[in-house]
């Protein structure tokens, strides 16, 4: 398994464990109320189960599993790229209501996702190819 895919996985395994850590306080609370502190967690815990989980296990899973031609993923950075905006913007929008920041974060959490999502797939782009199709012909230096 390729390093950054590790990564994308090892990540996703601590937002799960965290979101549903999260998630079981909530439960808690909402059987025997003891904080009302703990409604403010919501948030974070929605963020970190569908971003920092769900698509950043998907991520992980398709670097390591879409096709390489030529013993090589491709160039590597948009992938890298996405890692970082993805985490970012999971504590910017996760963590942000939490602290009550200013919309505008929550805003940029977004963008920074959104940002993650198209560094991805511009990544993911070059490795797709139609059912059948021969990988392009590397040019033979002479």
């Amino acid at each position: 398994m390729p390093r950054l895919s590790c990564w994308f996985i090892r990540a996703a395994l601590l937002y799960l464990a965290v979101g549903i850590t999260f998630g079981a306080l909530l439960l808690f609370h909402k059987g025997i109320p003891f904080e009302p502190f703990v409604w403010r967690l919501l948030p974070v815990h929605v963020e970190f189960l569908l971003f920092g989980w769900t698509v950043q296990l998907a991520m992980g899973v398709a670097f390591w599993i879409f096709p390489r031609f030529w013993r090589s993923r491709g160039n590597e950075r948009p992938a890298r790229l996405a890692f970082g905006l993805l985490n970012i913007g999971v504590w910017l929008a996760g963590v942000g209501p939490l602290l009550g920041a200013p919309p505008v974060i929550i805003f940029l959490g977004r963008l920074a996702e959104a940002g993650a999502a198209a560094a991805f797939a511009l990544h993911a782009w070059s490795r797709v190819k139609p059912p059948g199709a021969e990988p392009p012909k590397i040019p033979q230096n002479p």
